[in-house]
């Protein structure tokens, strides 16, 4: 059970991982926490859904997925960056009212987003049209039920993060969107281009956004307010690794899934660890991940009051 659990945790958290790390970008260099960040995530959801029915007849699979849905994931991921730009350029560049007042603004962009998807898909829930496959027969004698999907899905997530860490460590543009985050008017009065920087902010934390609504509808199921029931969680692995800084949302994001998928575990607590009575364990079901999510992050917060990572990106 336990192995299953850790499976399922690294799954959920390459999806928070990246949610975590779009969220964590443009609050480093926008300066506001932008709550349309988990209806981004849908946007980028429905895209691929979209695409996917046009494209998902293109001939051959990797990891147990059509070659058409890599085509769907790279449209909803540059949907997701487009709508974002959009909406930075028509509505948040124009408003001076501070980080509250984007933020409040940021509510409402993500009730707009919400609504255009359910009124062209209802309120209901849907699916990409791909097989469910079975367990990994090789894993399944171990306990561990998790399918060529579910690798996918932790595989692109790897291959996503390696390639923010490129860019931020070995680009350009990766060394101007940290001095930025650091010391925006030291950025500018030192001749980076801060406007251009911003726009590649946004691009790269909606598309990486996109990316974890495609993986999250494949892992369970598309539905409206898909993103909005994670964006509580994606803002817990923020703060809990530290928010501003990058890094620390990859760490928070991974901690926060893997907690969220092992919960159940705390209820056989006897039975894995030595010198505690079989029979020990806390009561406590799936159905509490989020509240226990959140008093770990509290706790931890409690001593680290920046986080993890603190203020470093």
């Amino acid at each position: 059970m336990i192995l299953d659990l850790i499976a399922s945790g690294l799954v959920f958290s390459s999806i928070i991982v990246l949610g975590s790390i779009g969220l964590s970008l443009i609050y480093s260099i926008a300066d506001f926490a932008n709550f349309a960040h988990g209806d981004t995530m849908t946007v980028g959801a429905y895209s691929a859904l979209v695409t996917f029915g046009a494209v998902g007849g293109l001939g051959g699979s990797l990891l147990g997925l059509p070659y058409g849905f890599f085509v769907a994931l790279a449209v909803g991921i540059a949907a997701a960056a487009v709508v974002a730009v959009i909406t930075e350029k028509v509505v948040y560049a124009g408003l001076d009212i501070g980080s509250i007042g984007l933020l409040i603004t940021s509510i409402g962009i993500a009730f707009i987003y919400r609504a255009v998807i359910q009124l062209r898909f209802g309120a209901g829930f849907t699916r990409y049209d791909i097989q469910v496959l079975r367990p990994i027969d090789a894993l399944v004698p171990y306990g561990v039920r998790v399918t060529l999907h579910d690798v996918a899905i932790v595989g692109s997530a790897v291959v996503l993060v390696t390639g923010l860490h490129v860019l931020l460590q070995y680009t350009d543009l990766g060394r101007k969107m940290r001095a930025m985050a650091d010391n925006p008017e030291l950025a500018r009065v030192s001749g980076i281009r801060t406007d251009r920087v911003k726009l590649w902010t946004w691009v790269i934390g909606a598309g990486l956004a996109g990316a974890g609504g495609v993986f999250l509808g494949l892992f369970s199921r598309l539905v409206p307010r898909m993103g909005f029931n994670l964006l509580l969680i994606i803002f817990a692995a923020v703060i809990l690794g530290g928010i501003g800084s990058v890094y620390g949302a990859m760490l928070g994001g991974f901690l926060i899934g893997m907690i969220n998928q092992l919960t159940p575990a705390l209820s056989e607590l006897g039975s894995l660890l030595p010198l505690v009575p079989d029979a020990w364990g806390i009561p406590i079901g799936i159905e509490y991940a989020d509240a226990l999510a959140f008093v770990i992050m509290v706790l931890v917060l409690l001593v680290r009051p920046n986080g993890i990572a603190g203020e470093a990106t």
